[in-house]
């Protein structure tokens, strides 16, 4: 199985490392919350709740909001827009995360007793082995730039929107989740590909051991992190 994944894009080198941004706020730090741009855009932020690998609400997560440097949201806009032209629209489960949280993911990483989601998340896996590229001290979420999404499909009039069926879950441990596997069906392949295209077109790359995980490319602030809370 290979470990080079999981919900960082990884481990940066030492000398590319990051700082961390003084900024307090949202505001300070430039980040708007999605729903400014598409009031309606779906959203089901996972780590401001507890139905996510770690059961219990990310630190750093005061509500369910998806927040993006600006030149992201935009481009995330651009797709929403798109996709709604062919009855389609996205799902977002999770955008900008303080770096609490993601220092909240290793703490529950290093806590082998806590099992209670293994059969959800990482069947297949040991959790000794999450730390060791599937859980990084140092997320590119952190940077406002990455998104955790989905695709769905609606009837002709907007409504009742489903989405489509992409052969796994969010934060699934385990080579399934790669975006090219082999072991997903033609028609959940032909799903993520769907997803893939629609992102590519503005502009966001795929993270391919993870089928929902896109990043602006280029970023904003490719080396900032930021800590203000999601509120």
């Amino acid at each position: 199985m290979a470990l080079m994944f999981g919900l960082c894009i990884g481990s940066l080198h030492a000398q590319d490392k990051p700082a961390l941004s003084p900024a307090k706020t949202a505001a300070e730090a430039k980040l708007v919350d999605i729903r400014t741009l598409v009031p309606d855009i779906a959203e089901d932020i996972k780590y401001a709740g507890s139905d996510n690998f770690m059961d219990t609400p990310a630190d750093g997560y005061r509500a369910p909001a998806c927040l993006l440097l600006r030149p992201v949201a935009e481009a995330l806009a651009r797709v929403e827009r798109d996709l709604r032209t062919r009855h389609q629209r996205l799902k977002i489960w999770d955008c900008y995360r303080p770096a609490r949280a993601v220092a909240h993911f290793v703490r529950w990483a290093h806590d082998l007793s806590d099992q209670r989601t293994k059969p959800q998340h990482y069947p297949r896996l040991d959790k000794s082995e999450l730390l060791h590229g599937y859980i990084a001290e140092s997320s590119g979420h952190s940077r406002g730039a990455t998104i955790d999404l989905t695709m769905q499909q609606c009837a002709a009039d907007g409504s009742r929107c489903m989405p489509l069926d992409m052969g796994t879950d969010f934060d699934f441990f385990d080579v399934r989740a790669h975006t090219d596997t082999p072991d997903v069906t033609p028609q959940q392949h032909a799903n993520r590909l769907l997803l893939r295209d629609a992102m590519e077109r503005e502009g966001f790359r795929n993270y391919p051991m993870e089928w929902w995980h896109y990043t602006l490319d280029p970023e904003p602030t490719p080396h900032t992190l930021y800590d203000v809370p999601v509120q």
